[in-house]
């Protein structure tokens, strides 16, 4: 089932042009779009709606614009984290400059919003306030997570949420957004809203664990970057609360460290 699900996605964002001119604001949203990646989202949303539904094909533009919103998060969030690599290949602000993807980024969410707008006029209003509440909370968690980088103590507690808003509330957002589009009944959307959250929350975790252990090729990412950008993960929340002796001595010198030879 998910493969064929897959390719209709492949094959509706193949479809998407968003813009033509001037090229250089178009070309960069094009490339990320085609970079690949899980499609995890899109791919939720068009599992919750088929649930209900065996008519998935009507509803695939709208499962997209949960793709370009996704795109348009991990734009600038390479930009504030410096990050050379996204999914293997050179990030939008390294092939064309930082200037370039802030402003191909702007205008991906304001493409979400024109790919929603032919919505029903009873599926719409919820639609774009579920959105709208989403990528608020994604841009808190991104907050956090940039002041979580200068702050010395950071709990368990005050992590999980910043991950559950950063990165969780989206995938629970697209099933959520599934199941609205399906006309599912409140009660059902809001579990599988909840349900796709606490994947969101493991899927950070992995990728936590993948970033510091992961193979390189397959990771798609710099590996250590995180490491580099003192980011506080659950690794060294759990390193911190462990560590002792000399290797307590060891991990406080390389966090205070100012450079890395």
């Amino acid at each position: 089932m998910l493969k064929p699900m897959l390719s209709l996605i492949e094959s509706e964002i193949k479809k998407q042009s968003f813009g033509s001119q001037p090229k250089s604001l178009y070309e960069p949203i094009r490339y990320i779009m085609a970079l690949g990646g899980k499609r995890m989202r899109p791919l939720l949303v068009t599992l919750a709606y088929s649930l209900y539904r065996n008519d998935v094909e009507k509803i695939l533009k709208y499962a997209i614009a949960v793709e370009a919103l996704h795109n348009f998060t991990l734009m600038h969030d390479d930009i504030m984290d410096k990050a050379p690599l996204r999914r293997g290949k050179v990030t939008v602000h390294e092939k064309w400059n930082v200037n370039t993807a802030i402003l191909s980024g702007d205008v991906m969410l304001v493409k979400v919003y024109d790919m929603f707008l032919d919505l029903d006029k009873e599926t719409l209003p919820l639609a774009l306030s579920l959105f709208n509440k989403c990528i608020t909370e994604v841009c808190e968690g991104q907050q956090w997570d940039m002041e979580f980088e200068t702050t010395t103590k950071v709990t368990e507690a005050r992590y999980l949420e910043m991950i559950k808003l950063k990165t969780a509330v989206l995938l629970g957002f697209s099933l959520e957004l599934g199941a609205l589009l399906a006309k599912a009944p409140e009660a059902e959307r809001i579990a599988l809203r909840e349900f796709g959250t606490l994947i969101g929350i493991g899927f950070q975790l992995k990728d936590d664990l993948l970033d510091v252990y992961a193979d390189k090729k397959k990771f798609g990412k710099q590996v250590g970057g995180d490491i580099i950008a003192n980011k506080k993960t659950y690794l060294l929340i759990k390193a911190k609360e462990k560590a002792r002796g000399q290797h307590k001595r060891e991990l406080e010198f390389w966090l205070n460290a100012k450079k890395i030879q």
